[in-house]
């Protein structure tokens, strides 16, 4: 790759100006950061030795990575070249490398974001949420600058448009303006797909409806069923069928051909009219009455218990207002990755604060809603580059059309949250991490207390879990009661814990002694090939009772209302 004067001077001006450019972008992150932070209205003071440093080794790091491309030559290995993390797809196609000048673009912008969270790590930070929080917006904001996002900068982008005449930009354009209608970015096929065709379509019927809820109950799958039927609440943000996807990935159905009756709260997606429902309206109306019903349907005293995310938490403290009314009705409870110590909430916690919040509760804490946009934008931008920029580079600049994909049609299928409900979440958990401490919160008029939750417990965390991290997932083994399987699953939040046993994909870690710390259970658990489905199951199975002849949904009294998978699932939010 011989370049010619020309050539050198456009490279040097190219390289002058990214340094400037990283310069510029870090200044502009200081500034915004002086704004924003409390009580200081100047930007943050930094080391000024810890930065010149920083600086010197940012300039030698751009001109060597000029100079190597300059002297790269066909065939062999660029004498220093910046890699991007694991993970990160976006400059993996042979256009970003083709081209000496895009090649040198994506390394300099990589060097960039490297200069930037170099830099926050010297901002002096009143705490480690404080800290968090400028590592969060910093990657924000080089993820928003990368130039994969834009045409100009896009090798993709302009090849495709060359290739196709110009019909790619066409398209890009028309994509955008269906997203602008409808509010979203497409991350999906969404005509592929109907909730209740080839998506949460098993067997069963709602036999209870409620303001909040309609609660449905499966048909069985098997010749005999377990005498205690097993209660599903799911979290109340986002729709239930991200359990019961289609019946190779659904986590429904293999409750159920494990020989469980199964009930599932499917929570109501609310409008204005439920927007004065408080956290204690939910969990009577939610996990206490389904209990209830499917105690009664079965005509069994006590019945076994599943919550996952959010509904796993109103379940535990819909339990132990349970507990303090001398009702023991559960006999076994299953957690998917649940938070009942908010300690530490990973980057969905960085920003509620005090003030934030006291803004909140005075617009919707006493009714309203908190819309679905607002939470699947906060949701996205936890992995901004996968499930925002990805999209916005793929339908906007190529053009393309999103692959089907049911688990992202679940993903844009959001919810609203009442306001009432949100804010008093907000405060006395994530704020305040009040759950935990026995006594501290009074809900539907008792005192509660996890660690009276004695019956049997199997708790599953996942490793790479960005909204319940694992660890504070493992800290519930110190707040309930009674014994607890704890086991660790791999991959994230939705695809550690939809990870069909059939498909024997993953692993899963185990260990019986759950007295040590997180990383000292981890350091001695036990890897197991495959899905924490069979465990689960092996585990449940001796809690079901005993065998009897299956029987249809509903009674005399709760008679089956509709088909699943009824009609709340399908209520979309406007």
């Amino acid at each position: 790759m011989a370049q010619g004067p020309k050539d050198n001077d456009v490279f040097l001006g190219s390289a002058m100006q990214f340094m400037q450019a990283g310069q510029n972008m870090t200044q502009q992150f200081m500034e915004y950061l002086g704004k924003t932070g409390a009580p200081a209205a100047a930007p943050p003071t930094i080391d000024p030795q810890a930065m010149t440093a920083l600086q010197k080794q940012f300039m030698d790091q751009q001109m060597s990575l000029w100079q190597a491309v300059l002297a790269k030559q066909p065939g062999q290995e660029q004498s220093f070249k910046v890699a991007p993390e694991p993970g990160d797809r976006r400059f993996s196609a042979p256009e970003w490398r083709d081209s000496p000048i895009y090649d040198y673009l994506h390394q300099a912008y990589l060097l960039n974001t490297q200069y930037l969270k170099q830099v926050v790590e010297v901002i002096p930070a009143e705490d480690d949420k404080a800290k968090n929080r400028m590592r969060f917006l910093a990657r924000q904001v080089t993820d928003a600058m990368a130039p994969s996002n834009f045409a100009a900068t896009n090798p993709e982008f302009i090849k495709l448009a060359v290739e196709t005449k110009g019909q790619s930009i066409t398209d890009g354009i028309n994509n955008l303006i269906k997203d602008f209608e409808k509010g979203r970015i497409s991350m999906t096929d969404e005509s592929v797909f109907e909730v209740g065709k080839n998506i949460a379509n098993t067997e069963g019927a709602v036999v209870f409806e409620n303001e909040l809820m309609q609660l449905i109950q499966y048909t069985p799958l098997t010749p005999k069923v377990g005498t205690r039927p097993l209660v599903v609440v799911p979290p109340c943000i986002n729709k239930f069928y991200v359990m019961d996807l289609q019946p190779d990935n659904s986590l429904i159905r293999f409750m159920v051909d494990q020989g469980n009756t199964v009930f599932l709260v499917s929570w109501r997606n609310p409008k204005e009219e439920q927007g004065h429902v408080t956290w204690d309206d939910c969990l009577e109306q939610g996990p206490i009455a389904a209990l209830h019903v499917a105690q009664e349907i079965c005509k069994v005293k006590q019945v076994n218990a599943l919550g996952f995310c959010v509904g796993g938490t109103i379940l535990t403290s819909s339990l132990a207002v349970l507990k303090a009314r001398g009702e023991d009705i559960v006999a076994s409870l299953t957690l998917l990755t649940t938070l009942l110590d908010f300690s530490d909430t990973g980057e969905i916690g960085l920003f509620i604060d005090e003030q934030g919040l006291a803004a909140r509760e005075s617009s919707i804490g006493n009714g309203g809603l908190l819309p679905a946009r607002d939470l699947q934008n906060t949701f996205s931008f936890l992995r901004a580059n996968d499930l925002v920029w990805n999209y916005v580079t793929g339908n906007y600049l190529k053009g393309q059309k999103p692959q089907a994909f049911d688990l992202l049609y679940w993903n844009s299928d959001s919810t609203n949250l009442p306001g009432p409900f949100a804010c008093w979440y907000m405060r006395n958990l994530y704020l305040n991490n009040s759950l935990r401490v026995p006594g501290k919160l009074q809900m539907c008029g008792q005192s509660v207390d996890l660690g009276s939750l004695e019956m049997p417990v199997y708790l599953l965390a996942t490793r790479e879990d960005h909204i319940v991290p694992w660890q504070s997932a493992y800290e519930s083994t110190r707040i309930l009661g009674g014994k607890v399987r704890f086991v660790l699953g791999a991959s994230g939040h939705i695809a550690g814990v939809i990870n069909p046993a059939s498909k024997n994909k993953r692993s899963f870690w185990i260990n019986e002694d759950v007295k040590k710390d997180a990383e000292g259970w981890l350091t001695a658990a036990e890897e197991k090939k495959g899905s924490w489905w069979t465990d689960w199951a092996a585990w449940l199975k001796p809690l079901a009772g005993d065998l009897r002849a299956p029987r249809k949904p509903g009674n005399a009294k709760y008679k089956p209302i509709e088909p699943a998978p009824g009609r709340y699932v399908k209520e979309r939010a406007v």
